[in-house]
């Protein structure tokens, strides 16, 4: 069971410098703060402790790698109780990239990164599409992100 956890103002510099560039040196939020590095290691050691911290990624550049094309999928089921087996096959899909179970018209919500629309169709028409209990989907093509951001603190 989580604690309920205590979050100063010390925290809050640290947590916002790490979630700006998690590379930023510790040393470095230890001099800002006016506290040693290894008080900066024992916050760090409370925050994951507590489940603030959800984990530590490196977060690459999908166009870099040539995916143009991001798309969202309102999924339709036949049953609700295909849901678990709809999932085990989407995870199967590598450029499926993020799933959610929702309230209102769709039962699953994806996001997919594509290298181009004609991937994209075949993605939908040949993998997605045919999974058991599909009955259908909805495609939403971005054109442009313009927020990426996390929750402030």
């Amino acid at each position: 069971m989580t604690k309920k956890l205590k979050i100063d103002g010390i925290d809050k510099i640290i947590i916002k410098r790490l979630v700006k560039d998690a590379r930023t040196p510790i040393l470095s939020i230890a001099r800002e703060v006016g506290i040693s590095g290894a008080a900066i290691h024992q916050r760090l050691k409370k925050l994951d402790d507590s489940d603030l911290i959800d984990g530590y990624k490196m977060v690459l550049n999908p166009k870099a790698l040539g995916y143009t094309t991001t798309a969202f999928v309102g999924v339709f089921l036949d049953a609700s109780s295909l849901y678990s087996s709809a999932i085990k096959r989407l995870k199967e899909i590598p450029e499926v990239v993020e799933s959610h179970y929702t309230t209102g018209n769709y039962a699953i919500f994806i996001k997919i990164m594509c290298k181009n629309n004609e991937d994209l169709m075949h993605l939908l028409n040949k993998d997605i599409q045919t999974i058991k209990g599909v009955s259908r989907t909805e495609t939403f093509i971005s054109l442009d992100q313009q927020i990426d951001r996390q929750i402030k603190i």
